[in-house]
């Protein structure tokens, strides 16, 4: 519909002012709520070819578009130079009985090749707020793509190696007494970052000691015991000393089986897992290539360099002058892994805000200094920070909140919420279930509803709400369309045929089909833009709408036969757009509440 009208006005065009160019979809808009109409079209950048006001071009286009697309366009209005105008109330009902009763199956052909990357955890902690805005957003994209018609590979990168790792394992080395997730109770990836808090504990000591002693606060930083015996632990990983690589084996062992308990709950799955330290050695490699051809350089202490600044970046830090490497060399290392396994046409990184000049600088290296064909495919979907009402979160000082505690904490809000709600008659076990989804719907959705590119601030309690913009209000709303459906099985009301009533449609049921034909423009507009947010937001303006239309529209109490299937169609469209929107997003909508 929307290309027709698009090629129609282009014609338009052409006929009244010899229009040398096209519009494409992009300048078909949503009237906005304020104004009457469906689709508004911007005139001004017609004027010049025209040489006419824009309230006559508007108007001018306006007449041409009823008359050519009569079927199509019913009225339109000008406001400046602003054309609006209405899709005939025909069309809205030819729209529904194909989407109820057409049998055609969308094309299968797939647009591109895409990985995602996303959770990219360190073995030193365990996952925590944060994390869960990653996993969550990269889980949803990878969706969001696939449903739009790409292939998508979701893929993870475990930072396995490097000083902070080399700091879990030293300090539990000295102050473990070889403790164990079994011995201590806890999950392996509590244990170790238990260790990773307790190291900066003893080398905040040591530094201050050192500072009483007379040593200026950056040099004390520098030359703390604690911190020399990391980096030496860490030289000795990469000299592949077995009894540093047995540890290491050991506790990341821990690590992992850790993090797929936590994985499994939130719902998260993936094709391909990376580690660094399989990676960092092609990094390596793709430094020395850079050396050999003079696009990289050596500096006097042996350490290596990428100078950016004819790219109006700066040097970076490619390799130490110990030889050993940093997140960009294994990051140079893992584009490179990636590209030959999978070809993809885009390589999205999910990846938080303060790592823009990281990308920036990937990408500019693979691209203008080694030459590599995927440079540019890829694109780093930078989000914004998770904060709390009592501010910001630091893993090695222990602030940070847990995503295993958020998960449980959410489950027993959300059994309390609906508790609350006093009409509740389930099964010990089906009652659990019931939590689950309603406290993960209410966790995913707070988080995914906001734009990616803003920080955050995350409110458990606001989260639960059965009312408002949350999870729980959209899982009550498809709750309430399938009892309704229930209901009329129960009376032999059969919805599966077409009646003789669409043409007593009124303007609420219409507006139902309206934003139900939405959905398919705002799942291409997600995948394109790579926000789930705009799901997320186009679900809760359906669960919004449809509310509406059932309280101003008794669907068992209409007289008319023919209208009551009529609205239980629409709320089975509803429902079945609510269930797949949701599921874009992780969340699962239960069939009662």
């Amino acid at each position: 519909m929307e290309l027709n009208i698009i090629n129609c006005i282009n014609e338009i065009l052409i006929d009244l002012y010899q229009f040398d160019g096209t519009i494409d979809k992009s300048a078909l808009q949503r009237t906005k709520k304020e104004f009457e109409g469906d689709y508004t079209i911007v005139v001004f950048p017609f004027v010049k070819w025209a040489k006419k006001s824009p309230e006559q071009i508007a108007t001018e286009i306006g007449t041409q578009l009823v008359k050519k697309l009569p079927e199509l366009i019913d009225s339109f209005n000008v406001v400046k130079g602003f054309l609006n105008f209405s899709i005939s109330k025909q069309y809205w009902i030819e729209y529904l009985q194909n989407t109820l009763f057409s049998k055609e199956q969308n094309s299968k052909e797939i647009k591109k090749s895409v990985t995602i990357e996303f959770s990219s955890p360190n073995t030193n902690k365990p996952l925590h707020l944060g994390h869960v805005r990653n996993n969550l957003l990269g889980c949803a994209v990878a969706n969001i793509m696939e449903a739009a018609g790409n292939k998508v590979i979701r893929v993870n990168l475990v930072n396995d190696r490097g000083i902070h790792i080399c700091k879990s394992m030293l300090a539990w080395q000295k102050f473990g007494n070889g403790e164990t997730p079994k011995t201590s109770g806890l999950k392996g990836d509590h244990l170790v970052g238990k260790y990773y808090v307790e190291f900066d504990k003893q080398y905040k000591e040591e530094v201050k000691s050192l500072i009483e002693k007379g040593i200026d606060e950056e040099t004390a930083k520098k030359s703390a015991p604690l911190l020399l015996e990391a980096q030496q632990m860490l030289k000795k990983w990469e000299d592949g000393d077995a009894e540093i690589r047995n540890l290491w084996t050991l506790m990341n062992h821990w690590v992992y089986n850790g993090f797929e308990t936590t994985y499994q709950r939130l719902g998260i799955h993936f094709d391909k897992t990376y580690y660094e330290s399989d990676t960092y050695l092609l990094g390596k490699q793709l430094v020395q290539e850079g050396l050999d051809h003079n696009k990289l350089f050596r500096k006097e202490d042996g350490s290596v360099w990428v100078d950016l600044t004819s790219e109006g970046l700066d040097e970076k830090l490619l390799l130490r002058s110990d030889g050993t490497s940093v997140y960009m060399t294994q990051d140079l290392g893992t584009a490179q892994l990636r590209y030959e396994e999978f070809k993809p046409e885009e390589m999205i990184y999910v990846v938080g805000n303060e790592q823009n000049y990281h990308f920036d600088v990937l990408k500019l290296i693979l691209s203008k200094k080694l030459n590599k064909p995927f440079g540019d495919s890829i694109y780093h979907l930078s989000y914004g920070m998770v904060e709390l009402p009592q501010g910001k979160m630091k893993s090695r000082e222990g602030t940070v909140v847990d995503a295993d505690d958020l998960m449980e904490s959410m489950f027993q809000e959300a059994k309390a919420s609906t508790e609350e709600l006093g009409k509740f008659n389930f099964e010990e076990n089906e009652a659990s279930k019931l939590y689950e989804m309603i406290g993960m719907g209410a966790l995913k959705y707070f988080i995914l509803k906001v734009d990616p590119k803003k920080n955050m601030l995350f409110n458990p309690a606001e989260s639960i709400d059965f009312n408002g913009n949350t999870g729980p209000f959209i899982q009550y709303t498809h709750a309430r369309i399938k009892s309704l459906l229930r209901k009329s099985v129960e009376n032999n009301i059969e919805t599966n045929t077409l009646t003789n009533a669409y043409n007593l449609l009124s303007n609420n049921e219409i507006e139902i089909i309206k934003i139900i034909k939405e959905y398919e423009n705002v799942l291409i507009s997600a995948a394109e833009n790579h926000s789930p947010a705009l799901i997320a937001n186009y679900i809760f303006e359906l669960a919004k709408v449809f509310n509406r239309f059932y309280q101003e529209n008794p669907i068992f109490k209409e007289e008319n036969e023919s209208l009551r299937i009529i609205r239980l169609q629409l709320s089975q469209l509803c429902g079945d757009i609510i269930k797949q929107g949701m599921k874009l997003l992780g969340i699962e909508v239960p069939e009662r509440m």
